[in-house]
């Protein structure tokens, strides 16, 4: 039998209930025991969903269990620091939701901490294993559009009202898009083409009285190779979330991973037979030129699979494989982010540097 590895999960908001438990309690070997959460909705949902652990108003009932191996935590941004130090101070394995941390200063001191205790530290860059995500990696390694030379990534939505009480609206630390959607696009670059040369940015408010970042644009040089990143909270009409652009050809995908809407819905990889299969409806356009030949058409979606980050999780914690997200590379992720504040505030390029 394969050794079980018990869970603690801090904070059950939409990011422990959507893209955590679910997942935890859908892979082999993790055993989800304990949930800390405050708010009587949350606590009510938590154990009806998950009767078999125990719900908890403090973080020390998970942090002083010594049979709990893995700390998951999943609260708001600027908390991930200080959580995930005590976590580990307690010596737990630890996940942080994305974004790793506020700054590059405090995700060193992390990792510092994780290697002086010789324990796991990870952060939850859950959509690299995204339909859309696996998809694009193929169709770079098949070399179908000869030469890259450019790459635009776009994570929008549609919200022109603010939520009551939503902390990501905040003007505090490591609010707003570029802290909530920023991290998934920099860490995707980051999969793919390693770090930048440099980088130029503009981050901005549109929303009438909006309190934080809601539009956000990141340009990457990677020398012969652009990549942009996009996302806005103003966008009613989605564009291409993907557009690739070669020597030869285009590659175009519209539209999202099937996971979220799946998870927000209630659903779950066990009771869901087909999980994280796009409809063809979905699929990505190409128009190329390949060994001579002008093509035309639709390149089949790979499956996507949350389950494969906390598989990769269980495989490290039990000394069965490496980490798949390292917390050097989430660290750099944090610094990209900063440059790119930091370029939009002096509106100039800034190139990459590690401190």
């Amino acid at each position: 039998m394969p050794e079980t590895v018990r869970v603690g999960l801090i904070g059950y908001g939409m990011a422990g209930q959507v893209f955590h438990a679910p997942i935890i309690s859908s892979v082999p070997g993790l055993h989800l025991v304990k949930i800390r959460e405050t708010k009587p909705a949350n606590i009510h949902l938590a154990n009806q969903r998950y009767p078999f652990a125990e719900v908890v108003a403090e973080t020390k009932a998970i942090l002083n269990d010594e049979t709990i191996n893995l700390v998951v935590i999943a609260t708001p941004n600027h908390t991930h620091y200080t959580l995930a130090e005590a976590a580990l101070l307690a010596g737990k394995h630890v996940v942080v939701d994305k974004p790793f941390t506020v700054t590059s200063a405090e995700a060193d001191a992390l990792i510092a901490l994780a290697t002086r205790q010789n324990l796991l530290l990870t952060v939850h860059h859950n959509r690299r294993w995204d339909s859309n995500a696996k998809t694009l990696r193929r169709v770079i390694a098949s070399q179908l559009l000869g030469r890259l030379a450019e790459l635009e990534i776009h994570f929008d939505r549609f919200r022109n009202f603010f939520r009551p009480g939503a902390w990501r609206e905040e003007n505090i630390p490591g609010s707003g898009i570029f802290y909530d959607l920023g991290p998934h696009l920099i860490d995707e670059a980051q999969v793919l083409f390693g770090l930048p040369l440099a980088i130029t940015a503009d981050e901005r408010i549109q929303r009438t009285d909006g309190k934080t970042i809601d539009n956000f644009t990141v340009m990457l040089d990677y020398d012969a190779l652009k990549v942009t990143l996009k996302g806005g909270m103003l966008v009613r009409e989605p564009g291409p979330t993907y557009q690739l652009l070669g020597e030869q050809g285009s590659y175009v995908k519209y539209g999202t991973d099937v996971q979220e809407e799946a998870l927000k819905a209630g659903l779950t990889p066990v009771n869901t037979p087909d999980w994280g299969i796009e409809p063809e409806s979905r699929w990505g356009k190409i128009n190329t030129e390949y060994q001579g030949q002008h093509l035309v058409g639709t390149i089949q979606s790979e499956p996507g699979d949350y389950r494969e980050f906390y598989a990769n999780v269980y495989a490290a914690v039990t000394g069965q494989g490496p980490l798949a997200v390292t917390p050097e590379q989430a660290r750099n992720t944090i610094r990209i982010l900063e440059l790119a504040r930091q370029s939009s505030a002096e509106k100039r390029t800034i190139p990459w540097s590690y401190s």
